[in-house]
């Protein structure tokens, strides 16, 4: 895929949303390139948005950091830079509206209970897990009572919420015929949310969950092109159910392919990958990045 696709599309809004929980790395340049060339060929608008919801991994220092290295590169966004700490009722609003249509629920179990409950009902559970989030859950807290919730959360166990993927795809499927998201390469693809079992809308320390977060900030933002690494193809399906439950506007999709460093593993944060900043200590220019990167 290429950029030269998106030429064929109007004017479009697209986004660069790091969370600052390390200092950037070469992926997190190529996907914040590809984002600003998607809009910039079209003469449209680069958004960044700062994903620091995880109050125990987001520093200020990497925020800093972030934001000095994008500018080194000679990238330039719209502001105001959206921050996800100050949109919290935002968020909030979205998981009351969600239970007013009663279709999320308390969750009390561990990964650990999750993993062995997995195990009792599958001879196979490495087949249970879809798109990084872990073991699909079985559904253990699906039917507890009102009372039962009620009791446990009073009495101080810890929980998550969870949506009801099924619940929840009966109630969008009754409103609306059409149940596809649109990939700008290959076209519309049916919507199968439901291959991740009913997945967190909310943590136990009382945040909201990415995909929550990020359908809400993109129609916040007004994004109508959301690129992303291939990684995240999977999860578009969960984002997409939440939109229409929430009646927030689609936007079209696009994915890039992953960095790979000299090992053919992918650049991530918690593999210590070179940094942008080590980077630029040894000397490297933004013009050599780019060049390596393909763009022009």
């Amino acid at each position: 895929m290429t950029i030269s696709a998106i030429s064929q599309i109007n004017e479009v809004i697209t986004r660069f949303a790091p969370t600052p929980s390390g200092y950037l790395h070469l992926g997190h340049a190529y996907s914040a390139f590809f984002a600003e060339r998607a809009a910039r060929s079209r003469k449209g608008t680069f958004a960044l948005r700062i994903e620091n919801n995880d109050k125990a991994r987001c520093l200020e220092k990497y925020e800093r950091a972030l934001l000095d290295d994008l500018s080194w590169l000679g990238l330039s966004w719209e502001n105001p830079v959206r921050r996800q700490l100050d949109h919290t009722q935002d968020y909030l609003n979205g998981i009351s509206k969600l239970k007013d249509m009663g279709i999320i629920y308390p969750c009390f179990c561990s990964r650990k209970e999750i993993w062995n409950e997995v195990n009792r009902i599958s001879n196979a559970p490495h087949n249970a897990v879809i798109g990084g989030l872990g073991p699909i859950y079985p559904g253990t807290c699906r039917t507890m009572t009102l009372d039962e919730q009620e009791n446990r959360i009073l009495s101080g166990h810890q929980h998550a919420f969870r949506l009801d993927t099924m619940r929840a795809i009966q109630i969008v499927r009754r409103e609306q015929e059409d149940f596809h998201w649109e990939d700008l390469d290959y076209g519309k693809q049916a919507a199968k949310p439901e291959i991740f079992g009913d997945f967190i809308i909310a943590r136990k320390d009382g945040a909201t969950s990415y995909h929550l977060s990020v359908v809400i900030d993109d129609a916040a933002q007004s994004v109508d092109l959301v690129t992303r690494g291939d990684d995240l193809r999977d999860v578009t399906h969960i984002h997409f159910l939440l939109q229409k439950l929430l009646q927030l506007k689609s936007p079209r999709y696009q994915f890039h392919r992953l960095l790979l460093d000299n090992n053919g593993k992918r650049y991530a944060k918690r593999d210590n990958a070179q940094s942008l900043r080590a980077l630029r200590a040894q000397g490297i220019t933004p013009v050599q990045i780019i060049e390596s990167f393909g763009f022009t």
